[in-house]
């Protein structure tokens, strides 16, 4: 399937949605940005449940929008799944029916997704004779996901699914959403304003504000650039895609492996071989001309200073070259100075800090 590509005008009160630009037709793309920044109006642009005034959608070699040809494919036509905020389930069907109502309206020679491995995938075999109003908000909400993947999609939208959850329903969902990211071949887009969930599901990120997008790209390269917003933020760091090496069973640590050298990290629960991501705050990153002899920090990674950026007053914000992997450390222009840092720089990164994701 070839990329995503699209153009929406679109009229939204005190600014205009103007965007122009493609999704990769493979992997979660999130759609990422304030409140109000005009990401559901790009997603129901795509879904077809919004008129703009000028609009032009190509997907899978397909075009399913284009105004200056007086083309449309209304939103009931587009091979599309839409999980909205609220799951928007049937209430007086059993959860098999809900999931079953798409499915059986799908010819079966057009069916992309097999029943029972999607019921497997979102871990709902054990709800499937119970009714909407006898599950979690959670529960609820993989059962929207699992309805709208048996609807056999050629694009899934979904527009900030966790926001009516509590912070302990969005725990129960999340490892389904990142098995979802690993295991289905089709292309999501997935609108949030969270950070956390952000930086668990995304392979590729669009940045957008006040109906424009400000940049896109591969969600670790997106990440790294100190040159947007986002860097600002207090949980700005680097995702790092990496594999278990090895387990200390006498230290409970794990090591990973990946492509700028090794990091150990508490203990892990996976198989050798296995792929997962890592992040990295930048707030626990602190850099160093030797390295350490006696610390208690376990990740001192030799690299070398790519850019720095001021962000406020006495800071700056440097990222970091570890063998073409990019790592953000968050220092004092004093420390900058006191280092004699400079672009070219060779230096030791030392990692406070290591959260596992996936």
């Amino acid at each position: 399937m070839s990329d995503i590509q699209f153009r929406f005008k679109l009229p939204l009160g005190r600014f205009e949605l103007d965007t122009d630009g493609q999704f990769p037709a493979e992997g979660v793309t999130v759609l990422f940005g304030r409140s109000g920044s005009g990401k559901t109006s790009l997603l129901r642009c795509l879904a077809g449940l919004e008129q703009p005034r000028d609009a032009y959608l190509k997907v899978g070699g397909e075009i399913w929008h284009d105004t200056s040809r007086g083309l449309y494919v209304p939103s009931r036509q587009r091979a599309i799944g839409y999980v909205f905020q609220e799951g928007a389930l049937f209430p007086q069907r059993r959860v098999i029916n809900n999931l079953l109502y798409g499915y059986q309206r799908t010819p079966v020679a057009e069916r992309t997704a097999d029943f029972d491995q999607v019921v497997q995938l979102l871990g709902l075999q054990s709800l499937l004779q119970r009714f909407p109003m006898q599950l979690s908000g959670g529960e609820k909400q993989r059962v929207a996901i699992g309805r709208a993947l048996l609807n056999s999609p050629r694009l899934l939208l979904m527009d900030e699914p966790l926001a009516a959850l509590d912070r302990d329903h969005k725990k129960e969902i999340l490892p389904f959403l990142e098995r979802l990211h690993r295991h289905t071949h089709i292309p999501i887009v997935y609108v949030t304003h969270n950070f956390d969930e952000l930086v668990r599901i995304a392979d590729h990120l669009v940045l957008i504000e006040e109906g424009r997008i400000l940049a896109s790209g591969p969600l670790e390269e997106m990440l790294a650039r100190v040159d947007l917003p986002i860097s600002r933020d207090v949980d700005a760091g680097a995702v790092i895609d990496a594999q278990v090496l090895s387990h200390d069973e006498e230290f409970h640590l794990t090591r990973l492996k990946f492509a700028g050298g090794e990091l150990l990290v508490t203990w892990v629960d996976r198989e050798l071989g296995s792929d997962i991501r890592v992040r990295i705050h930048a707030k626990d990153v602190s850099l160093a001309l030797e390295p350490a002899v006696s610390s208690s920090i376990l990740n001192i990674l030799p690299a070398r200073v790519e850019e720095m950026q001021v962000h406020g007053r006495g800071r700056l914000l440097v990222k970091l070259d570890l063998n073409g992997v990019p790592l953000l450390a968050r220092i004092t222009r004093h420390s900058q100075h006191r280092l004699g840092l400079e672009v070219g720089s060779k230096l030791y990164a030392q990692v406070k800090g290591v959260a596992v994701l996936v």
